[in-house]
């Protein structure tokens, strides 16, 4: 079977490229298309497979500069020739599913959401521009729009990664998803033997992770709040963080590990569509506070593994992070269902799903 393998970019290993990585190990071998590749920035799996880039590559200095050019990209995911492929699986947060398959070939997307700035961050983004751009901006947006709703429709069977973007694939693009969580290294994080006092943030210094609001509720409970994460709002973030605070910028899995083994608690005070570092957190063995209406929820049970607060405020917030602090809590049970996320337990959801969705596929 001729496989072809479709992801967003390649300029980095995040949570996207963890979850290409697994899908990739089921078919060795198969190239992925990809609208930017930076040299060096990918590891492990996905270096044994050839990348092959759009013609949008050439205008981003070797993968370095390429989110200007977010008009373009749907031009350069439907120019990729899929000729002679019989399955093709995309990995999409952006425009990876608007791949158009050839004749007869069967088209998985694992979405890890809809386009943030089209659908639920929209006016979140429009109000960070410049006023006089604004109209504009918008008119292209909903242009974006229309086609993510009709590209959509390319797509055979959509895996979602949470049942929150589940929910959005059905409210935006009326279409049902199936729920596979993504794959988390549990056997690399695990339990320590010290307990701290601090509050843990493992997070891009961007909007939409709201550090300014998990920094607000540290001040609030007078504790030390730890920022692990790099962005374009550090600056303004370190200028009035209080003195509590400190800025981790970033760190290597084993420190990363040893600052989830140490901290009380780790907060998630903004809507995740998953959530893996929550439950990379679970696996040490250390409780989350995260928001009820968010992706954290899929993990994080209220009064099991933490505490989910009723709404983003940092009054809720503060007061379920008061209630994680006020008790113990079972490493054991944590640890548990961080194991219910597993690499292995990917591969084996995933795998059923490709049995039921791709004729003719056995897993080996």
């Amino acid at each position: 079977m001729r496989v072809a393998l479709v992801h967003d970019w390649l300029t980095g290993m995040r949570g996207g490229e963890a979850v290409l990585s697994e899908i990739a190990r089921f078919f060795p071998g198969a190239p992925i298309y990809t609208l930017f590749h930076r040299p060096g920035a990918i590891t492990g799996e996905l270096t044994n497979h050839p990348i092959r880039t759009s013609f949008l590559q050439k205008l981003t200095g070797g993968g370095r500069w390429y989110r200007g050019l977010l008009s373009l990209m749907h031009y350069g995911v439907a120019a990729f020739d899929l000729e002679g492929y019989e399955l093709v699986i995309s990995s999409s947060h952006c425009v990876a599913k608007g791949i158009i398959p050839p004749p007869g070939a069967v088209h998985l997307c694992y979405c890890h959401t809809p386009m943030r700035y089209l659908w639920d961050q929209r006016e979140e983004y429009l109000r960070r521009m410049n006023p006089l751009l604004r109209p504009l901006v918008r008119a292209k947006l909903e242009d974006l729009r229309a086609w993510d709703v009709v590209s959509a429709a390319r797509v055979d069977h959509f895996i979602a990664n949470s049942q929150l973007v589940a929910k959005r694939i059905e409210r935006y693009w009326r279409r049902r998803a199936e729920v596979v969580p993504p794959p988390i290294e549990v056997d690399f994080f695990s339990p320590g033997d010290t307990r701290e006092d601090y509050l843990l943030m493992v997070a891009a210094l961007v909007p939409y992770k709201r550090v300014d609001v998990g920094m607000a509720v540290a001040e609030r409970l007078g504790k030390p709040l730890h920022i692990v994460g790099e962005g374009p709002l550090g600056s303004r973030l370190r200028r009035v963080a209080g003195p509590r605070v400190r800025f981790l910028r970033h760190l290597d899995a084993a420190e990363l590990r040893e600052q989830f083994r140490r901290a009380a608690l780790l907060l998630v005070p903004n809507v995740e569509d998953f959530g893996m570092v929550a439950v990379e957190a679970l696996a040490c063995g250390t409780p989350v506070v995260g928001l009820a209406a968010s992706g954290t929820a899929d993990a994080v049970r209220g009064g099991v593994h933490g505490e989910l607060a009723a709404d983003g405020s940092v009054t809720a917030i503060a007061a379920a992070c008061e209630k994680v602090m006020s008790r113990d809590w079972d490493r054991t049970v944590l640890r548990q269902r961080a194991e219910s996320y597993s690499r292995q337990r990917f591969r084996q959801r995933f795998g059923f799903l490709l049995e039921r969705h791709v004729p003719g596929y056995r897993q080996a």
